[in-house]
């Protein structure tokens, strides 16, 4: 009977342990979504995209691929171009700063 009684207690112990891990991830990920909301991002015009930028776009990396849309991003001190692009069915986006370097 001992045995029964420890065994309910150390379940429900780790029960309520794993309950509070769960809680503190959520508020973790709270915490990131408001660092994305501080980044300004203001639309731009394929045709007044940069020139290093442009000639990214056209190197054998994204071949095949058409840019749709563009928007520059101010994160803080950070600054970068997120260019939507489409290859047939396909679609994604590519961040690239103001040099036609890839921004991760």
């Amino acid at each position: 009977m001992k045995k029964l009684i420890l065994s309910a207690a150390f379940l429900a112990f780790a029960g309520f342990s794993a309950v509070q891990a769960s809680e503190v991830n959520t508020m973790k990920n709270a915490a990131i979504v408001a660092v994305q909301d501080s980044a300004v991002k203001t639309p731009v015009k394929l045709e007044e995209l940069p020139e290093p930028i442009t000639t990214a776009l056209k190197s054998d990396t994204y071949k095949g691929w058409t840019p749709t849309e563009a928007w520059s991003v101010k994160e803080g001190a950070k600054e970068y171009y997120i260019i939507n692009v489409k290859k047939e069915a396909e679609t994604g986006s590519i961040k690239i700063d103001k040099d036609g370097k890839p921004v991760e």
